[in-house]
């Protein structure tokens, strides 16, 4: 289960156990959906309009810019920087998850979760996934200058891109980017949260008991939806997050078109809307909602499955 439960306190998992399936979930979901993250990345940061139209426009379709990245970087370009993003799945899911049924369980003391349970699982959701973005925004950075940069390479290594950014651009470098992801996590993590609450209880109603196989099909399909909603409801703030995220680092891009610097997110906003127009707002949202729905969907269904398997480990033993 998700989050905590006042009517199923033998089934309620540890706070370790919660932030060890919250880890693994997002291990595994990190393997799983990498080649999409670095597709949508390179969609959210060219300049140029995502159409064959525009003959300057080095990718314009999920299928050809998959083709052209395996042509020119090879297969390992899709897990470019792997290591920090699953650094940031592992630390991010066992914070989130973690500060989620410490949160959930607190309204329930406050005894005012029943009456509100959408609310109560939206502002939850938004604080958890904001403690967790706090804790592990900084390798989110590396993790797009990785994804972003091109060939040759301008970080060899992690240890590289942290010493490079250090000295070039100073400690707040690794904090580039965090106000429009704040502003954009807490509701989208909200709505994945209320969301799947929400769309298992409606997968309840709809399939009754009689006709339900497993748990396991509801979980990924509810999460998978949950993912859609909250992404499309937020994902301007997204993509102005990964261009502040790329400040400074200019020369790596240039190979991929044409570049820009931003002030912060108000002229991000600006430029992004006189230069591109409103469809710029929403550029990369194909393969950023395919993403969503596997990751949120993986996600929830791993962490279920973990959460369920400590519970019969544990009822096994006693």
């Amino acid at each position: 289960m998700v989050g905590y439960d006042p009517k199923a306190d033998d089934r309620n998992n540890s706070k370790f156990e919660v932030a060890v399936a919250g880890s693994v979930s997002g291990l595994v979901t990190r393997v799983l959906i990498s080649p999409l993250d670095v597709i949508k990345i390179r969609f959210q940061l060219q300049i140029e309009h995502l159409s064959r139209s525009d003959p300057n426009a080095k990718y314009h379709g999920i299928l050809q810019a998959g083709k052209r990245i395996l042509q020119e970087e090879g297969p390992a370009a899709f897990w470019k920087g792997h290591i920090p993003a699953q650094l940031l799945s592992i630390g991010y899911g066992a914070v989130q998850f973690l500060s989620f049924q410490l949160l959930t369980e607190l309204v329930h003391q406050a005894s005012v979760y029943e009456t509100h349970e959408f609310s109560a699982h939206f502002v939850c959701g938004g604080l958890s996934a904001c403690a967790a973005t706090l804790a592990v925004h900084p390798v989110d950075v590396l993790r797009t200058r990785f994804a972003a940069q091109g060939e040759p390479r301008v970080y060899k290594t992690l240890q590289d891109a942290v010493v490079t950014m250090y000295r070039t651009e100073g400690p707040l470098v690794f904090y580039k980017g965090l106000a429009p992801t704040l502003i954009a996590i807490f509701p989208y993590a909200g709505l994945q949260f209320s969301c799947y609450k929400s769309l298992k209880r409606a997968y309840d109603w709809a399939i009754p008991a009689d006709g339900k196989q497993t748990g396991n099909l509801k979980n990924l399909l509810c999460g998978s939806g949950a993912g859609l909603i909250s992404k499309t409801l937020t994902y301007p703030l997204d993509l102005f997050k990964k261009r502040l995220q790329v400040g400074g680092f200019e020369h790596a891009r240039a190979a991929f078109g044409q570049v820009r610097s931003y002030r912060g997110l108000l002229d991000c906003t600006k430029q992004v809307l006189h230069e591109e127009g409103t469809h710029g707002f929403f550029k990369g949202l194909s393969p950023s909602l395919l993403k969503a729905a596997l990751s949120t969907g993986f996600v929830f269904f791993w962490y279920e499955f973990f959460c369920n398997l400590f519970h019969c480990m544990k009822k096994e033993s006693s």
